[in-house]
């Protein structure tokens, strides 16, 4: 018998029994969020030789304990509140304000419209024109975005994936205004149109004419952007509609496969694209599993890309991840819980290893973030870097037998499941199948009986209540008159812009559609010439079709 078993052996015989005989454990079993069993006490593994393969070093493949060497001692996390909303005019000034408070970098959020390909006059986008994100039309509103901003020196991600190319175009416009070269610009675009189809619901095409629009701005980017993540592949949207950590990571990477099966289609070998992979993860409350949850992920998609994918760059081995707090854990009672829920998320994931964080603000289960709140989200960041210790040593929760034991329960779950979804043709046909959606669908039904049967406590949901709590703080209200301003916008646009050079821009663009060229020149082209959003989705709605869900899902 080794000797972590004879402990094992002698605690549960002698110090354990009598205990449980006499007062027992608060409840018969314990499970993560994502159901794996919770032993009662943790001990080394009978077998420690795998130690340096599985855990290893910081920095060293396989990435478990982070994927530098120094990580927070050498460079802080990225403070990347997600903003936006109204018009161009007001996000310009919400991103001036976080940037004064000391966000390190911007992330964008677009409203329906945008996302959907839809200008802000379409009869479609009435009463959602800069409701939960900016209105943006065409190149004047990007310009007027970014006005102030120098492109140079701020990295920005946006979180926009049917209409990516097109955003991506009016960004590079945008930079070339400013003086910066495409190859200067740094940031991120989503661009993850896959996950869409699974949990999220905003997109346009059909999924394969949606997965070349995803690989053109990848392969696009590989040549004309050196420093710019063409796709962050995201779990996080799949994390809100429900799914459990495991489904998380497994539906994520079966979808980064199918992507980089379409760009290794097109000749360019994994290791030019692979290292500009980036990623955002959603991180829960179960504290424990979600600090693991991160140290698998990096394990898992290291052997994946070098094992099933032949990479041999380490840069393509490491999976650089920006997380944000979990939104669907806020609660509208008693808001100001939800200040200790983002808390708890964000030092789950720092303690992760992330390179990157947004926490959803206490007051977003009640409405769009007021200043205040996101000033407070981001002193939390702050507070946490500066003042909490945690930075100070590199993944200081290695060699816990509780958090090694479940970071190699969730990687070899997500694997299997990963797998199951490969056997049935990859993540496409999956989704073409519904598979996907409805087991997030299923997980989601799942746990909201667990709560409704009181056996999973939400604090003020289902337990601890106080009807004499007091009454929200004040709420962000999105300016009731940015839908007629950004129409007064858009009509001035169209009469003052060269119409012929749209009308040409969206010709050359129809055509390229019909063909197998990359859409991103002449989409560049046309974004230039000022057309909008709405005419050249309306453009590709022509050549690939739109797609509705498949019924019931």
């Amino acid at each position: 018998m080794s000797e972590p078993d004879a402990v094992r052996k002698r605690g549960e015989e002698g110090t354990l029994g009598p205990v449980l005989k006499k007062t027992g454990e608060r409840q018969a079993e314990f499970r993560t969020r994502s159901g794996i069993p919770v032993e009662r006490v943790y001990l080394p593994a009978s077998e420690e030789s795998a130690f340096a393969e599985r855990v290893g070093f910081p920095g060293e493949y396989p990435y478990t304990r982070g994927i530098h060497p120094t990580m927070y001692r050498g460079q802080l996390w990225t403070i990347r509140q997600y903003a936006g909303a109204g018009t161009a005019e007001e996000s310009n000034l919400r991103f001036r304000f976080l940037l004064d408070q000391g966000q390190t970098g911007l992330s964008v959020a677009f409203d329906l419209p945008t996302q959907l390909g839809l200008d802000s006059d379409d009869p479609e986008a009435a009463g959602e024109v800069g409701q939960v994100g900016v209105a943006i039309d065409s190149l004047r509103d990007m310009e007027v975005l970014f006005e102030g901003i120098p492109l140079d020196r701020v990295s920005t991600s946006m979180t926009i994936n049917a209409p990516a190319a097109i955003l991506v175009a009016m960004y590079v416009a945008v930079g070339e205004r400013q003086g910066v070269p495409p190859p200067a610009l740094a940031g991120t675009v989503q661009n993850d149109i896959l996950k869409e189809y699974v949990a999220r619901g905003t997109y346009i095409f059909p999924p394969r004419p949606s997965l070349r629009l995803a690989g053109d701005l990848i392969a696009y980017c590989v040549e004309q952007l050196p420093k710019f993540n063409p796709i962050s592949i995201s779990g996080y949207h799949m994390r809100e509609a429900g799914a459990t950590a495991i489904e998380e990571i497994a539906f994520t990477f079966a979808n980064a496969a199918a992507y980089i099966r379409e760009v290794a289609a097109r000749g360019i070998p994994v290791d030019r694209f692979a290292p500009r992979i980036s990623w955002i993860f959603n991180t829960h409350s179960d504290f424990f599993e979600e600090v693991a949850k991160y140290r698998a992920l990096r394990r898992l998609w290291a052997r994946l890309m070098r094992e099933r994918f032949g990479a041999t760059d380490p840069r393509s081995w490491m999976l650089r991840t920006h997380t944000q707090t979990g939104g669907s854990t806020l609660t509208a009672q008693q808001p100001e819980n939800n200040i200790v829920r983002a808390t708890l998320q964000a030092l789950a994931a720092v303690l992760g290893g992330v390179q990157s964080l947004a926490l959803s603000c206490y007051d977003e289960a009640l409405a769009l973030p007021t200043e205040a709140a996101q000033r407070l989200a981001v002193r939390t960041q702050q507070i946490l870097a500066h003042e909490s210790g945690v930075t100070e040593t590199v993944d200081p929760l290695a060699g816990s037998y509780f958090v090694e034991a479940l970071t190699d329960q969730l990687e070899r779950r997500a694997e299997s499941l990963l797998t199951e979804v490969e056997a049935l043709g990859g993540a496409v046909v999956a989704i073409e199948r519904g598979l996907m959606q409805k087991a997030i669908q299923e997980e989601a039904y799942r746990f909201q009986q667990e709560v409704e049967a009181g056996r999973r406590i939400v604090v003020g949901i289902n337990a601890f209540t106080d009807e004499t709590a007091p009454p929200p703080p004040p709420l962000f209200r999105v300016n009731a008159a940015v839908a007629d301003r950004q129409q007064t916008h858009l009509a001035a646009l169209r009469r003052e812009r060269d119409a012929s050079a749209v009308t040409r821009g969206l010709a050359d663009l129809r055509e390229m559609a019909r063909g197998d060229g990359n859409l991103l020149p002449p989409i560049l082209t046309a974004v230039k010439a000022y057309a909008t959003v709405g005419e050249i989705c309306g453009v590709l709605r022509e050549v690939f079709g739109t797609y509705r869900a498949l019924d019931g899902l």
